[in-house]
C-alpha cells in the first residue's frame, strides 16, 4: 500500500527542508491522535462478532443444500459480502495506519525529504478513508441499508427548470457511479424542448437511502440562462423526494375506493417496447394526495405491482409518524417550488458555489459537485442530523 521512492532525495539541511520536517512532525502527532478513534470504531463496528459470523456464514455456503432455498442463500450471500467489507476496510485502515508510521520512522532515521509527499498523500488517504467508514456508522435508521427510490419534478420556469430537472438527474447518476451504485430508471417524462419534467428512478446499493435521504426537498439553481437570448441571470427550482424501497410484504391496509389508477402509454428510454402499449401505471392515493408511478417494467402488471410497493412504502412511513411535521418530512412534501424553501443552493454565476441552507456546508467547485460530488454535503447532513440539530431526525 505504501510507495516508497526507490531514489532517495537530498537530506534535510535547509530551512525549506526543516518546514517540511515540522510537517512531518504534525503528521505524526495527528496519525498517533487516530490510533484511538480507529480502535473505538473497531469496537464499536463488532468486528469480532462479524468475524465469528463471517465464518459461520462460510461453513452454511459449504454445505450441498446452501442454493436450494435460492431466496434465503441471496439473502444469506448478501449478509456475508456486507460483513466482509466491514471487516476488510477495519483491516486496511489498521495496515495503513502501521504502515504511515512506518514510514514516517524511516524519513526520520534517514533523514529523507523525499519520502514527504508519499507520507503526505497515505495520510491524507487514510484520513479520507477513516471518515467515511465514521460516517457510515451513522446510518442506523430502520431503512438507512435500503434502496432508494428518488423523484425529481421541475418547478415553475418551463425549459429552464426541466434542464435543470435533467442536470439534477445526471448528478445523482454520477453519484451512484462513484459510490459503485446501480441506477433504474422507474418512470420518465421529458420536458417539451430539453430536460426532463419530471423522473422517478431507483438508486440499488447498500445504505443508499441512507446516503440519499438528506437530498429531499428543493434544489435552487442560478446561473446564466442558455435557453435566454438576452443572456440575463436566471434562477431556477426542482424538487427531490426520497423514500426507501423497502422490498418486505409491508402490511398496509389499502380500500381500492381510494386510489386512482391510471395507464398511460411509457415514454423516454426504455427499447422497443415503449410508446407502444399503454402499459405505464400511475396510482394516486386520494386521501393523502400521494402519486405514485412506473412504466420501467415490460408489463402493465409489474408496473402495477412496483407502483403499489411503492404506495405501500409511503403509507407504512406514514402511519408510524404521529405529528404532522414528521409526516410531512418522509412525505417528502415541499410547501412551495420556489424561493425561501430551497435546502441547497447552486450558484454558477457571477461566481461557482454550492451551499447548503441547513448545514452551511459549502464547496467552491460547482462543477465537481454536478458531476456528483455529494459527500461533503451528505456526510455534513448526517453528523449534523446525528448532533440533534434537526429535531425529530
Amino acid at each position: 500500500m505504501i510507495r516508497v521512492r526507490a531514489a532517495r532525495g537530498r537530506n534535510i539541511n535547509n530551512a525549506a527542508d526543516a518546514n517540511n520536517m515540522v510537517e512531518l512532525d504534525q503528521i505524526k502527532i495527528e496519525l498517533g491522535n487516530l490510533a484511538a478513534p480507529l480502535a473505538e470504531l473497531e469496537s464499536s463496528l463488532g468486528v469480532s462478532d462479524k468475524m465469528q459470523r463471517i465464518e459461520e456464514l462460510r461453513r452454511l455456503m459449504e454445505e450441498p443444500n446452501f442454493w436450494d432455498d435460492n431466496e434465503k442463500a441471496q439473502r444469506l450471500s448478501k449478509e456475508l459480502k456486507d460483513l466482509e467489507d466491514v471487516v476488510d476496510t477495519i483491516n486496511e485502515l489498521k495496515t495503513q495506519h502501521s504502515d504511515i508510521g512506518e514510514l514516517i520512522s524511516m524519513a526520520y532515521e534517514e533523514n529523507d525529504e523525499a519520502l514527504i509527499p508519499d507520507i503526505q498523500n497515505e495520510f491524507a488517504e487514510f484520513s479520507q478513508k477513516l471518515d467515511d467508514l465514521r460516517i457510515s456508522t451513522l446510518l442506523s435508521g430502520e431503512y438507512d441499508r435500503d434502496n432508494a427510490i428518488l423523484r425529481l419534478n421541475a418547478g415553475a420556469g418551463g425549459t429552464e427548470s426541466c434542464d435543470w430537472a435533467g442536470m439534477l438527474f445526471r448528478m445523482y447518476s454520477r453519484y451512484a457511479e462513484k459510490k459503485g451504485f446501480s441506477v433504474e430508471v422507474l418512470d420518465m417524462l421529458d420536458g417539451d424542448e430539453a430536460g426532463i419534467k419530471s423522473v422517478t428512478f431507483q438508486i440499488n446499493g447498500t445504505n443508499a437511502y441512507g446516503y440519499l435521504k438528506g437530498e429531499k426537498g428543493v434544489h435552487r439553481l442560478v446561473r446564466i440562462s442558455p435557453f435566454n437570448a438576452q443572456g440575463k441571470r436566471q434562477t431556477s427550482f426542482v424538487s427531490l423526494d426520497v423514500m426507501p424501497d423497502i422490498e418486505e410484504d409491508l402490511d398496509v391496509d389499502i380500500n381500492e375506493e381510494d386510489l386512482r389508477i391510471d395507464t398511460y402509454r411509457s415514454s423516454g428510454a426504455g427499447g422497443q417496447h415503449i410508446n407502444k402499449t399503454s402499459s405505464a401505471i400511475r396510482i394516486t392515493h386520494i386521501p393523502t394526495g400521494i402519486v405514485v408511478q412506473c412504466q420501467n417494467e415490460r408489463s402493465q402488471f409489474q408496473n402495477k405491482d412496483k407502483a403499489m410497493q411503492m404506495l405501500k412504502a409511503k403509507l407504512y412511513l406514514l402511519k408510524k409518524e404521529e405529528n404532522a411535521e414528521k409526516l410531512s418530512d418522509i412525505r417528502g412534501e415541499v410547501k412551495d417550488i420556489a424561493w425561501g424553501s430551497q435546502i441547497r443552493s447552486y450558484v454558477l454565476q457571477p461566481y461557482t458555489m454550492v451551499k447548503d441552507t441547513r448545514t452551511n456546508q459549502e464547496v467552491a467547485q460547482a462543477d465537481a459537485v454536478l458531476d456528483g460530488y455529494l459527500d461533503p454535503f451528505i456526510n455534513a447532513y448526517l453528523k449534523w442530523i446525528s448532533s440533534g440539530s434537526k429535531a425529530g431526525q
